[in-house]
């Protein structure tokens, strides 16, 4: 029904990801070469005709597109209450960061980990304390003793937790998330759970919400949420956080308030109520063609580029390439590939000290693309 195959030219559009030399092909930071859903292209286009665009306030419709797509989706109870929005997951990190820590305590992340964890933390005064994952055969997870020695620091404070942990596209189990909580509980450690990544799943797997896994992870949790990953809007600006907590809540409603990032640009909400009421059969011939994009590349990097490895990757439409073999540092390695064919990916090393050697290549985007990045990975290594 949608055609996943066109190619836009987002050349001279303004484009973060593709402002770069003609030759060069960008498969690096985490956005989508695909038009969003028709859904939200008509929900805006509609919003655009009125041609007013004043201030904005939230309607109950936008909680409820919220709720019902959780609900629906992933088996999650939200109450109305339970919603802010914000301008977006890394805004209400470092929020929470601000708000619910003090100057020089210790926040916990799990690399390889989403780069911007780490600028979150150290902007704000705080410092990183790190509880690498295990890479065991390409399938990535966690060392509860090392989490565990890790929380039961005085200083350590809060918890990131990226659910899906992007970017290894690891999907937590139920009952590790229930087990982080417990820990979490037990040392009176806050857990700010990021699930930006959650709706882009392998076919057939589903994530489990942080707050879906007991009623500790409910208490102890803020809970980022947003379409604009799955829905390729991220510069819309909105998300939005889910606290049960009402004293967590009213600290973060209060301190988005006080940071000027809890209202909302004139075409935030309605995109989100759009995306999440009426775009589900587009994600889901998105999450099917995303993936086989990948396996695509995985096969064709088996055959034909010695010396990296594809990781176990079940959601996000990021993979972690092992390339420890080649023998070089992942950003002389990305430097190199980049210079020799044009081909831009993320070195892992922005991901932690566990990222080095590996690098990060972002798989969403027209099959015929994905297949010009391929022939000039294989090129370079060569």
């Amino acid at each position: 029904m949608f055609d996943f195959d066109i190619i836009v030219n987002r050349r001279n559009t303004n484009s973060l990801k593709w402002d770069v030399p003609q030759n060069e092909l960008p498969m690096w930071v985490a956005d989508m070469d695909f038009r969003t859903a028709p859904c939200v292209s008509e929900a805006l286009e509609k919003r655009l005709k009125h041609g007013v665009f004043g201030y904005s306030v939230i309607p109950d419709s936008w909680a409820e597109s919220y709720i019902n797509w959780w609900k629906t989706r992933h088996d999650l109870d939200i109450k109305p209450e339970e919603l802010i929005f914000c301008t977006g997951v890394i805004p209400a990190i470092s929020t929470s960061v601000r708000k619910l820590t003090y100057p020089a305590e210790k926040i916990l992340v799990q690399p390889p980990v989403y780069n911007m964890f780490f600028n979150s933390i150290i902007n704000n005064g705080r410092f990183v304390i790190e509880s690498p994952l295990v890479n065991n055969g390409g399938n990535f997870e966690i060392d509860f003793d090392d989490l565990e020695a890790k929380l039961s620091d005085p200083q350590v404070s809060m918890m990131i937790l990226c659910n899906p942990h992007n970017p290894v596209g690891r999907i937590w189990k139920i009952e590790e998330l229930r087990r982080i909580g417990e820990l979490c509980k037990r040392h009176g450690v806050v857990v700010i759970s990021d699930e930006i990544h959650c709706d882009i799943t392998s076919p057939g797997k589903s994530y489990a919400p942080f707050a879906s896994a007991s009623e500790v992870c409910r208490e102890i949790s803020v809970t980022c949420l947003a379409p604009t990953k799955c829905f390729n809007i991220a510069g819309l600006q909105t998300a939005a956080v889910m606290i049960p907590n009402p004293l967590l809540r009213h600290k973060i409603w209060r301190a988005l308030n006080t940071d000027e990032v809890a209202e909302p640009n004139a075409f935030a909400i309605d995109a989100a109520i759009s995306a999440f009421t009426d775009g589900g059969p587009w994600l889901d011939e998105l999450r099917s063609y995303v993936f086989e994009n990948k396996r695509v590349a995985a096969d064709f990097i088996a055959k034909n580029v010695p010396g990296i490895a594809v990781g176990v990757s079940d959601a996000t439409y990021l993979m972690w390439l092992d390339c420890r073999d080649l023998g070089l540092s992942s950003e002389d390695l990305a430097v190199k590939i980049r210079s020799r064919t044009g081909l831009y990916f993320t070195a892992g090393s922005e991901y932690g000290k566990a990222g080095e050697g590996f690098l990060r290549l972002n798989a969403a985007c027209p099959r015929a693309t994905l297949e010009d990045g391929l022939g000039r990975l294989k090129r370079a290594v060569e």
